[in-house]
């Protein structure tokens, strides 16, 4: 089963606003497990970048002024994603983003169902609490020491760590790789069919057996 881990930076809030994506991050994963396969592509938005969202991620007008637009990596973006399930953190945020640039682009959209959507997840098995990611990777003991800004493939890899506590954690995963051992042994198991063997048993034979079952009490064979 492939799944494909996605976060996107973007200059802000809503694409009905004018705001455009900047930086997507992509984490291929085959049964719950990564590949080491990704995706990641700083993008042109075509327009300023507000304060907030460089203070946010870091990227400037500047940065990104020799990188690609959209237009021109989505191809290469819809290739890697191809019809496997999205795994997002507040889906709504990340696929509105995705598909206001892929109509822009002429691409058909993305569907909701494509995505798994991790505040959900987390909000069904903690109801009341904090669901950021942040917050997630704090109560699952996650190391944030690494994160100074957002970026799309960092927080991607966090996402990986907070899927797999939301799924039930390390022992979840440990099932996974059974599972694929199971099954790899399975595959190359060879099946020996022995001939069948005729016994015969010699009249000596059988009074012995027979004298042996009289010394048995309740013996299965007295019943008969």
């Amino acid at each position: 089963m492939r799944e494909i881990l996605l976060d996107t930076e973007t200059t802000g809030l809503s694409p009905a606003q004018g705001h455009r994506i900047v930086e997507i991050g992509c984490i291929e994963l085959v049964h719950k497990k990564p590949t080491g396969n990704t995706f990641h592509q700083y993008i042109n938005p075509q327009r300023d970048i507000p304060a907030k969202s460089t203070e946010i991620t870091g990227l400037t007008e500047a940065f990104l002024k020799p990188f690609p637009f959209f237009g021109q990596i989505v191809d290469k973006f819809l290739d890697f994603i191809g019809d496997d399930m999205l795994v997002i953190h507040n889906a709504p945020f990340d696929m509105s983003f995705l598909n206001a640039e892929l109509e822009w682009a002429k691409k058909p959209i993305l569907h909701k169902t494509r995505a798994t959507d991790t505040l959900v997840m987390a909000r069904k098995k903690f109801p009341g609490s904090p669901a950021s990611l942040d917050a997630l990777c704090k109560r699952f003991n996650i190391d944030l020491s690494k994160r100074d800004k957002h970026g799309a493939l960092p927080d991607a890899e966090l996402l990986y760590h907070v899927y797999i506590e939301l799924l039930g954690g390390r022992q979840r995963t440990l099932a996974f790789e059974l599972e694929s051992a199971i099954e790899t042994a399975e595959a190359h198991q060879s099946v020996v069919n022995f001939p069948k063997r005729a016994f015969t048993v010699s009249k000596e034979e059988e009074d012995l057996h027979k004298d042996f079952i009289a010394t048995l009490q309740n013996a299965a064979w007295n019943t008969k």
